[in-house]
């Protein structure tokens, strides 16, 4: 059988999945991606070289794999080249060889990019802090049937009438809200352009994958952001706007169900958060110069955009029901590391709304503004961790904190990670992925 692995990240994004991947990618014969756009960045240190990505798979850095950009994806394929092309100066292959890119996938085009500049201006107070980069907006042209998939573009006559129909709408609500409206001829040559070096990367990547699973190639498979960014089980409506779940990678990648054959989560010992939205643990007021320590000693500053991003304390009880609603088998816990510094770490293991403990993860924004965390403090252990590759070589008082976050999550975690190269984690022996990295 199959070795189909989902790796999805349990918070709010950031958490690592590029290290993860990487370290997990020689194992397996393929890696893809199965939603989300340019968005979202993983970044994936190998030796001196630092490697930023965005749209195409962590398993790029290693040779021999094939990577696949999926059909729950949506693609600007600028972004596409400007990332391919950089990654080929660094020494990186990206060829059609290499890289396939699903037919079925939705484009990002100029007027999405300008979409979301007009969709936070009308909301206000209320916006949700989107990188700007176009993704919301394609993805409702694609939920309102009037997107454009990477297949029709390669017919220049598809691609310019659908570019000509959807601009008609699009300029309205541009030049509404004192926008420069776009003129169909430059953006059908701009996309064209681009698209006409796309064709030889696009393949029925459903079609191939499903093959290679049936062949008994192995797969593993990595989403852009993270399980409380999902647009139905996530923190809405400060979320993305697609599937960031185990189960979107089933509709992102077209593979069933049944062929999954685990899901890894990956998790911070803290908590992260860029953009808008409800963030309990967040380190604010008194706890603010604690906030800017971590922010400084983990380098949480967004990939794909730069924006520092809010830090807060591990988050037990959204952690225990991201598990839940992807069925974790293991866990990967990242940056340990980054609390050396600590001499006391608090921990969420639930929340209190107007006095009652939750029983459930709130399913309302306003609720989630309002809950009161319930924290346990653990000791530090003010010693490095950086670089510790053997869970016994920890300080005692950090394997009570990694065993403590394992029993408040209901998962055991596989991997620790001490540093930001491959060679700095520690594979938990005793656990079911450490075995399988073991074998």
């Amino acid at each position: 059988m199959s070795n189909v692995i989902v790796v999805v990240g349990a918070q709010w994004g950031d958490e690592g999945k590029g290290k993860i991947v990487d370290l997990l990618a020689e194992r397996f014969d393929i890696v893809a991606r199965y939603q989300g756009g340019h968005n979202a960045g993983h970044s994936v240190k190998v030796g001196d070289k630092n490697y930023a990505l965005h749209l195409i798979p962590s398993g790029i850095v290693h040779e021999g794999k094939t990577c696949v950009l999926g059909s729950g994806m949506v693609i600007d394929p600028k972004a596409f080249f400007v990332e391919a092309d950089r990654l080929a100066e660094q020494g990186l292959k990206v060829t059609p060889e290499r890289v396939l890119v699903s037919s079925r996938a939705h484009l990002i085009l100029p007027y999405h990019r300008a979409l979301d500049h007009t969709s936070e201006e009308r909301l206000g107070n209320e916006k949700v802090g989107t990188t700007l980069r176009g993704i919301g907006p394609a993805y409702e042209d694609k939920a309102g049937r009037r997107g454009i998939r990477v297949a029709d573009a390669l017919n220049p006559e598809i691609l310019r009438s659908r570019i000509e129909r959807n601009l008609e709408d699009a300029n309205r609500l541009i030049v509404a809200y004192r926008g420069q409206a776009l003129d169909a001829d430059e953006v059908f040559n701009e996309t064209s352009r681009h698209v006409e070096r796309l064709a030889p990367f696009v393949k029925d990547t459903t079609y191939f994958l499903n093959r290679a699973v049936r062949e008994g190639r192995s797969v593993l498979i990595e989403g852009a952001q993270a399980a409380l960014l999902d647009v139905d089980h996530g923190t809405y409506p400060f979320v993305t706007s697609s599937s960031t779940t185990a189960g979107g990678a089933c509709i992102g990648t077209g593979l069933a169900p049944q062929r999954i054959t685990s899901v890894l989560g990956i998790v911070r010992t803290y908590t992260t958060r860029v953009g808008e939205g409800p963030f309990p643990t967040e380190m604010l007021e008194g706890e603010a110069e604690m906030g800017h320590l971590i922010r400084e000693r983990g380098r949480e500053y967004g990939v794909s955009t730069g924006r520092p991003r809010r830090c807060g304390w591990f988050d037990a009880f959204a952690t225990r029901y991201a598990a839940e609603i992807n069925g974790f088998d293991n866990v990967a816990l990242t940056k340990l590391d980054i609390l050396d510094a600590l001499d006391e770490i608090k921990v969420c293991v639930g929340y209190r709304l107007n006095g009652e403990r939750c029983e459930s993860f709130p399913s309302v924004s306003k609720d989630l503004r309002q809950v009161e965390p319930v924290y346990e403090t653990l000791p530090g252990w003010k010693s490095s961790t950086e670089g510790v590759t053997e869970m016994s070589a920890l300080p005692a008082a950090a394997r009570d904190y990694v065993e403590f976050i394992s029993q408040q999550i209901g998962v055991p975690i596989g991997l620790v990670s001490t540093g930001p190269d491959r060679a700095q984690t520690i594979v938990a022996r005793d656990s079911a992925l450490g075995q399988w990295l073991d074998s």
